[in-house]
């Protein structure tokens, strides 16, 4: 009956011992392996402009156009967002070093491949002047 109890012991001591990890006193050398990583750049923030007239008294250059959607990919996933469309939009046309959109539409639509219904935004990415 004694036996039982000391091979517990023995049992919980080697569990134990497993995860002790002792700190060491010598300093650690850096892992030269894996250069260190710089976070990824955010993009810069990119106006809206719902209205060309807002445009009017402002220089601008067009970069093109840009789109962003959201896929409802089944009925049971959420319903698409044009929020989320239009944000992606913005982020697309901050890639082409734009600092400004003109928002020519927004829908939602249904039978696109792939998706149940979609939210879709497109506009045309501008870098305005600040003059």
């Amino acid at each position: 009956m004694r036996f039982l109890p000391h091979c517990l012991l023995a049992l919980m001591l080697t569990g134990c011992a497993h995860e002790y990890h002792p700190i060491s006193s010598a300093p650690s050398q850096p892992q030269t392996s894996q250069p260190a990583r710089k976070p990824a750049p955010r993009p810069a923030p990119v106006k809206l402009y719902n209205d060309a007239a807002d445009l009017v008294s402002k220089p601008f250059r067009d970069l093109g156009e840009v789109s962003g959607d959201d896929c409802q990919t089944s009925t049971q996933d959420s319903p698409p967002n044009i929020n989320t469309a239009r944000k992606r939009m913005q982020v697309k046309a901050s890639y082409l070093k734009a600092n400004a959109v003109l928002l020519h539409k927004c829908e939602v639509i249904s039978g696109t491949p792939g998706c149940h219904r979609q939210a879709i935004c497109q506009g045309s990415a501008l870098k305005v002047s600040d003059q």
